[in-house]
């Protein structure tokens, strides 16, 4: 096995399912250790986050990654134990295979062939991991990002490893996330009988045509590339299970996806006012997953498109589609963000996998990637 290989392995055989690090920071640290970087562990809470640089000067470029794994699923149901990693047929299998502990291996290759080919590079080459992107997603980047904030770091460019590819690797390169906002919506009413429905309110027909407009509403015209905001509920509960009587509440939880032409304030603001306007008596409470981000073209952009093209021989489509990443903690800090990884066809998936042809070429692309980005080369893109 090669050395990407190894450590992919390694790294899948510890059962980090999140917020749970299993070691495997502990286990890149002894590593990175022995490159000559520096390391700093920064726990909150049950979640574990490595911050680890070589260099002290800018431009600052983050590979940005998470340890953590979402749950297997019912064991039976893979081919073989998601934590036993298992290569059949080229196909590496196991628990975080793709999302992302093969491109977290990658990373740290990439990494020690860097530091070692340029002891001396321009610079800082920087890693951050966490082990709270698959669940909460409050003590991990979103903390970290808080605490590099206060330190006054800057980051330039920030790549992160999500499995972005759609059929080969290298096929897409994401430039872009939408925004996510998410609210718990409690309209208020009087239980009643549902032959008196003068002595009672009920909360269901009266949030209906509020939850109507909000539905039907065209937010705006998407964004560049971007496409229109999306405001989609995804639960509605009320009642006492018996259907003589007229519920006394109604729970809605719903999310909008939203591009830069919104910011989460001025959309919750937008929410509540149509609220209002149908006179609802309501409780809500919003939870903000984070704002969109977008890369323009820029150097980052330009040596991403350039290298992808290069190793798969055709340009890449350049995305701000799919959900959400652990990017959009990092470019409020300056950064501008691309993500590149492998192909996403099992994530979360049982039998999750990823090819191994694709996971030894890995290091090499990101590796081209760091030596383009901090060997001054940046400056003939701009």
């Amino acid at each position: 096995m090669t050395d990407v290989l190894d450590l992919a392995v390694e790294l899948i055989s510890r059962a980090s399912i999140t917020p749970i690090d299993a070691g495997c920071q502990t286990f890149i640290t002894g590593r990175l250790l022995r490159a000559g970087f520096e390391c700093e562990h920064l726990r909150f809470g049950a979640v574990d986050n490595l911050w680890a640089t070589h260099g002290t000067e800018g431009p600052v470029l983050l590979l940005l990654g998470h340890t953590d794994v979402v749950p297997p699923g019912p064991r039976e149901a893979w081919s073989s134990d998601p934590f036993t990693p298992e290569i059949r047929n080229g196909v590496l299998y196991g628990r975080g295979a793709a999302d992302m502990k093969g491109s977290v291996a990658a990373f740290v290759i990439a990494l020690e062939r860097f530091v070692a080919a340029h002891p001396d590079h321009s610079g800082t080459v920087a890693l951050l991991l966490t082990s709270d992107e698959e669940g909460d997603a409050i003590d991990g980047v979103r903390r970290v990002a808080e605490v590099l904030r206060e330190r006054g770091q800057h980051i330039d460019y920030c790549i992160t490893g999500e499995p972005s590819s759609k059929l080969i690797l290298g096929d897409l390169l994401r430039v872009g996330r939408r925004g996510t906002l998410s609210a718990t919506l409690t309209v208020r009413g009087i239980q009643g009988h549902v032959a008196y429905p003068d002595k009672a309110r009920n909360p269901i027909h009266q949030a209906m045509p509020a939850l109507l407009e909000l539905t039907a509403r065209q937010w705006d015209d998407g964004f560049e590339s971007f496409p229109p905001t999306s405001f989609q509920i995804s639960n509605i509960n009320a009642g006492t299970g018996a259907n003589n009587v007229i519920p006394g509440e109604l729970q809605v939880l719903f999310n909008l996806r939203f591009n830069p032409t919104w910011s989460a304030a001025r959309l919750e603001q937008a929410v509540e006012d149509v609220l209002r306007r149908h006179a609802l008596e309501y409780a809500i409470i919003w939870q903000r997953g984070g704002e969109p981000f977008y890369t323009p073209d820029g150097p980052l952009r330009a040596a991403a498109r350039e290298v992808l093209a290069a190793f798969t021989g055709t340009s890449p489509e350049e995305s701000t589609g799919g959900g959400t990443s652990d990017a959009r903690f990092i470019a409020p800090l300056g950064a501008h963000c691309v993500e590149i990884g492998p192909v996403n066809a099992s994530i979360h998936k049982v039998d999750e996998h990823v090819s191994v042809v694709d996971l030894q070429a890995l290091p090499d692309l990101y590796l081209t990637l760091i030596q383009r980005l901090l060997s001054g080369s940046e400056k003939s893109l701009r």
